[in-house]
């Protein structure tokens, strides 16, 4: 076993965890990052990228998440292949994670960037399609069904939001879930009805997604009634899977204030969390956005906390010095 020590630890390595690494490694932090079971995050599994600033043409999510990793290297941050399965923060600065590994990493603050996963339907289909007409964010990848006729999968907030979003681009939205009621908060069911693109499908379960990867995607679904078991097909060139997202938070149950969903809370406004040194950036603290760049924002801002409570903590203790 080894011991790995630093002054600002990171778990996680998509673009919150390593954007939190670029600025750690200028302030000099000498950061280490733990990359987890999916080094790069969701970009890694993300094809077309056309919504992150300072690129004109569409770029690869691998491509945008490798880039990301070789400034990390570059100014300083030291990556580590390992996947953290036990921290232990209760005794306060400096916090301990052991690794699946066996090594141990000491960091003077911790950084969370672990993030969140889509909920999938497991359906045949859904796999091979993804990025080829099957998604599970709306607002990432909208843009690529203009004029389509889409369809969202789900009955909560974030199904009614993503079908209100659609229209933006589509005028053909359909929203398919498998009871006659919805779960969304009724001003948004209220505006999901009265739009006039927007139409709903009842009581309908997707068995199937219909197409073949590598001619043309996606082109229908196939639907099984839920009160006469008779099964349909829907045609349609994007669906969107709107059943909610499960923040990787296991570690910390029991160690941090989560929300009923999962996710970390931290002050409004922060990366804080309720234990002075701890900071959660990304979408394990976002259950709104969840986008790559607001991700990216949210590291850069627990960088910039972590080295003012390490630069505070150092001048108390040269206060105190001083007093005596």
């Amino acid at each position: 076993m080894t011991t790995h020590t630093t002054r600002m630890l990171i778990i996680g390595s998509g673009p919150a965890g390593l954007s939190a690494a670029i600025y750690g490694a200028r302030a000099g932090m000498q950061p280490i990052v733990v990359q987890g079971l999916q080094p790069g995050g969701q970009l890694t599994i993300t094809t077309d990228v056309e919504n992150y600033p300072g690129f004109r043409d569409v770029i690869q999510g691998p491509w945008l998440m490798q880039e990301m990793q070789a400034q990390a290297e570059h100014v300083g941050t030291r990556m580590m292949w390992d996947t953290i399965t036990e921290v232990d923060i209760a005794g306060g600065s400096p916090f301990t994670a052991k690794g699946d590994s066996g090594d141990e990493y000491v960091g003077d603050v911790l950084v969370i960037a672990t993030g969140a996963q889509a909920k999938w339907l497991g359906v045949p289909g859904e796999e091979s399609l993804s990025g080829k007409g099957v998604s599970a964010c709306a607002t990432c990848d909208g843009f690529f069904y203009r004029g389509k006729k889409v369809a969202v999968i789900g009955g909560g907030n974030t199904a009614v939001e993503e079908a209100l979003y659609l229209t933006n681009h589509s005028e053909d939205v359909t929203l398919i879930h498998r009871r006659g009621d919805l779960r969304a908060e009724k001003i948004l069911q209220d505006r999901l009805f009265a739009h006039p693109r927007i139409s709903v499908l009842w009581n309908k379960r997707v068995e199937e997604f219909l197409g073949d990867p590598l001619a043309g995607g996606l082109t229908g679904l196939r639907l099984a009634d839920t009160e006469t078991g008779e099964f349909s097909t829907f045609g349609c060139e994007g669906a969107f899977v709107a059943i909610g997202h499960a923040p990787a938070t296991e570690l910390f149950r029991g160690k941090l204030p989560m929300d009923e969903s999962g996710y970390l809370l931290v002050k409004p406004g922060t990366p804080k969390t309720d234990v002075p040194g701890v900071f959660a950036c990304g979408d394990v603290m976002d259950h709104t956005y969840r986008q790559a760049v607001t991700a990216a924002g949210t590291g850069c801002m627990a960088a910039l906390d972590a080295e003012r409570f390490l630069a505070e903590r150092e001048f108390s203790k040269v206060a105190e010095t001083a007093e005596a």
